[in-house]
Formats: structure tokens, sequence, C-alpha cells
């Protein structure tokens, strides 16, 4: 299987200089921060408003807070940036993906463009992040927005694991995985992860895919930590302070809506949002409904 799949999917890096050419526009900015990173992130919205910053998911990149942009633009200040070993960030080429260096990741990063008060929301890893950034530093925090949210373990296994993370299982799966041109893995967890199979363009599988060839991102990918992600537990939850928001698609088969609702539970206040018939991205596959539910969260608070 192993054999099969380097010599079906084999495929270079794409520089750095080429991806930025392609992706990089006039809302793009980049700051260096301690441990060799060159961190990419996107500011849009006057100064003058609130401000949201947005977390992706493990493999994704800023591109997927598009549709929420052009909605919660008007009304909020936005920064979205790219985690390392991802989108267009910089990293060593040793980094590993942890939620608890993750977090001070966000915070350094904070720090240094000397944000105020933000609320965050975070989608699948990014949501992990997002919890233990606001538990973690709490005066950063106005309000927390967890999206299909890697926070609590599953009450039930995924439906189905994909092939790129059977190949995480295995020592040599993941040395291959660095090497190969990953568009149809791409292809596949993206179906997987939604309901509406409509909205996975061949344009979305690209971009994905594409920005996962950046030069030392497929290491990255496949240093992940899972145990750092889906570790909280209700008795640690308790403890955030920010007005919380659980947003979970219903037919997510990541995230389970009974994890969803645990979560909700654990945390004090917090509102719970399900949605019939969606998966586990919905700023991608519901952008306008899943936006207008945040930005109605984020008003009720003022």
């Amino acid at each position: 299987m192993l054999a099969f799949a380097w010599l079906k999917f084999r495929g270079p890096d794409i520089p750095y200089e080429m991806l930025e050419a392609n992706f990089a526009d006039d809302a793009s900015r980049f700051v260096d921060l301690p441990g060799g990173l060159h961190v990419h992130y996107q500011e849009e919205g006057h100064a003058s408003l609130p401000l949201l910053v947005l977390l992706h998911g493990f493999g994704d990149s800023y591109t997927t807070w598009d549709g929420w942009v052009h909605e919660l633009g008007s009304q909020f200040r936005i920064i979205r940036l790219d985690f390392p070993g991802h989108g267009l960030t910089r990293s060593p080429a040793d980094y590993v993906l942890r939620g608890d260096d993750l977090a001070e990741f966000v915070d350094m990063f904070a720090a240094k463009l000397d944000l105020p008060q933000f609320a965050v929301a975070g989608n699948s890893m990014g949501g992990s992040v997002a919890w233990q950034l606001a538990l973690r530093h709490p005066d950063r925090i106005n309000a927390l927005i967890l999206i299909d949210a890697a926070v609590l373990p599953n009450q039930r296994p995924p439906a189905r694991f994909s092939f790129a993370l059977r190949l995480l299982k295995y020592p040599l799966g993941r040395a291959l995985f660095r090497n190969i041109d990953n568009r149809s893995l791409v292809e596949e967890d993206l179906e997987r992860d939604v309901y509406d199979k409509s909205v996975i363009t061949p344009l979305l599988i690209e971009q994905w895919a594409e920005l996962q060839r950046a030069p030392g991102h497929r290491a990255i990918l496949m240093s992940i930590e899972p145990a750092t992600l889906n570790n909280a537990s209700p008795a640690v939850l308790q403890y955030l302070r920010a007005p919380t928001l659980v947003i979970n698609g219903e037919s997510d088969v990541l995230v389970d809506p009974a994890s969803a609702r645990t979560l909700a539970a654990a945390i004090p206040a917090a509102k719970l949002i399900l949605y019939p018939h969606v998966g586990h991205l919905p700023q991608i596959e519901i952008p306008q409904r899943s936006a207008a539910d945040v930005a109605a969260f984020l008003q009720s608070l003022r």
C-alpha cells in the first residue's frame, strides 16, 4: 500500500515565492516571531471596529474564512492567520504541532501586534487552540467561538478515517506523505468533512493541496501530536470565563454532536448551535448562516 502511494502521489515542494505570488494579496501581512517563525496573516476591516481573530484547522489555511470575511468585514476588524506548517507561514523544519504550543504562538502573535482584547473563533484544531488560549491568557479574550472544535474526546469513534489519516499511523507512511502530490488525499478529506459535496470545488481542492506543499509543511503536518488537541475535560473547561458559542454540524463525522453538547454543557453559560445537514466546516459549507449567528452572538455581548 505504501509503495503504491509513493508511486501515485509523489510531488515536489512548491516554492514560497510562487505560493505568495498566487495567494497573497493587499490584505496580506507578515510578522517575525521568536523561534524562526515568519507568520502570514490577513487583516480586514476598520481599526475602530471590534476585533475578531480567526484560527483555521489542521491542513487548512486563512483562506477557509473567505466567506466569513465577506459577511462580517463591515462589522468587525478581522485578523486571520496561518499556523506554523500551514498557508504562507514559514517555520523551522523541526516544528512540532501541539495544541498548547499553538496557543502560545497566538499569544506571541497578539503581543507582537499589540492587539487589544479580541473575540477568537477556531475551527477543528483551531478550536482546540482557541480554548487553550482563552484558559491560559484570559485577559486577551472577550469572547470564544468553538466551531466543530477538537476539544473533548469523541463519545464515539469517527465514522471513517481518510487515507491520509491511516498513513499517519505508520512511520514510513509519515515519511511518504512528506513527498507526495496530495491532491487526491485533500479531495477525499474535504468530501468527508462536508455534507453538501457541491461546495468542494476543484479550485478549493487545488488551493488546499498547493498550500500544503509549501517547503516543510508536509513534514510539520506529519508531526502533529493529537493528544495535545482533544484532551480537555469538563473539570478543566469549567474555568473558562469568556462568553462562549459552540457551533457544530450535526453531520460532522470527525466531531460528533454529542461531544459538542458535552462541550457546551461544560463551559459556564455557553450557547450551543447545531446545524442539520452540515459537516465539519460550517464556515465553508454555510458561510452566510454561520457568520450571521456569530455576529448575533457577539452583538449580544455589547
